[in-house]
């Protein structure tokens, strides 16, 4: 088992990362909770899975534990599902000394953890992630938020949980279009910070090379993730480098409603486009997008999503990174190195 440990002030936690770790929840649970009540929030796909595994460890150690089911998929991010959560959370009887539990992928995670930001002012998390890409991004780093009309992650918060149980086991059972859709989030890391890293997925060339090395390549990317939050809790500096593809990436999860891309999948294709980009404006250096279009192939993601330029400026007017104009959007130099450059977003629209 590998241990990282999140160091903030005040808001300090450890993120497990090994095998058969979620049937360890309750006594890792009663280590960091205050209280012996415990709502767990996850979805129609994991509950009968896993579900059964958590609350028989939760019980196991003294809680009084509820499983609270939402539908699958991105359309339960929602404020109505938020409401829901909150009401099924009040009849539970949940106090501020209690505590969630998110179990699922990254939209378990945000939905959760923004009920639990918001339930009583506040009650603590944890994170019980079981997707690769809850694994290696959305559950650490305490960004939690709910979909608008407007688009995605559009009001949230910043709440960070008690712990972190990563089961590393609860990827064998995911379909390989969710796996792919995780290796989005993790190329992203060799692609901003670590060209080492990069050549290393590459070399993997598959889902099994991947899953032979999978405990060190989940703590790989914590720990890049763990490096920044120190520095940049609240997402003003060197945070936003981890949006790297996701401005473009929005815009295509929004244009096709949340149902013809998973969020991974539109991150590749975003990706490639900042990197085509970035070379157009002389940022990046030539054949970057190349590059990673060759390592997204392998893992069976897109590198390229069509969506209109009137999408495109409608979604990046609202981007969180934009400002008085301007949008600090994400660059890389190189693979390994990135840059958030601020450029006016008249100027961005005339390169797409």
């Amino acid at each position: 088992m590998s241990v990282i440990r999140v160091s903030l002030p005040g808001r300090s936690y450890e993120i497990k990362i090994g095998g058969g770790l979620l049937s360890q929840t309750g006594p890792e649970a009663a280590r960091v909770l205050r209280g012996r009540k415990i709502a767990v929030v996850t979805d129609s796909n994991v509950a009968p899975l896993l579900g059964g595994t958590v609350l028989e460890s939760l019980r196991g150690a003294g809680f009084d534990a509820a499983l609270l089911t939402v539908p699958a998929g991105e359309k339960s991010k929602s404020p109505a599902m938020l409401a829901r959560l909150w009401e099924q959370m009040a009849s539970f009887g949940l106090t501020r000394a209690d505590a969630v539990a998110a179990l699922g992928g990254g939209v378990v995670g945000d939905l959760a953890g923004f009920a639990a930001a918001t339930l009583l002012r506040g009650v603590d998390l944890i994170q019980l992630p079981t997707t690769l890409l809850a694994q290696v991004d959305s559950s650490i780093g305490g960004k939690v938020a709910v979909d608008l009309d407007a688009g995605k992650n559009l009001a949230g918060c910043f709440y960070q949980p008690k712990l972190v149980l990563m089961d590393t086991g609860a990827l064998a059972s995911l379909p390989d279009r969710t796996f792919s859709d995780g290796m989005a989030e993790v190329v992203k890391y060799g692609c901003i910070f670590d060209e080492p890293f990069f050549r290393r997925l590459l070399a993997c060339g598959s889902r099994a090379g991947v899953m032979a090395e999978i405990e060190s390549v989940d703590a790989v990317c914590c720990d890049w993730k763990r490096k920044t939050v120190e520095r940049d809790e609240r997402d003003t500096g060197e945070r936003m480098l981890l949006n790297f593809g996701h401005t473009f990436g929005h815009v295509y999860e929004k244009y096709y409603r949340y149902e013809t891309y998973t969020h991974g999948e539109a991150v590749a294709a975003g990706m490639i486009s900042a990197a085509r980009l970035g070379e157009r404006l002389g940022v990046t250096e030539p054949g970057t997008a190349a590059r990673i279009g060759e390592i997204l192939r392998v893992f069976g993601l897109p590198t390229e999503i069509d969506a209109p330029r009137e999408a495109l400026e409608e979604t990046m007017r609202i981007d969180k990174k934009t400002l008085g104009g301007e949008i600090r959007f994400i660059f890389l130099r190189r693979i390994g190195e990135a840059e958030a450059v601020s450029i006016p977003l008249a100027e961005l629209f005339e390169q797409l």
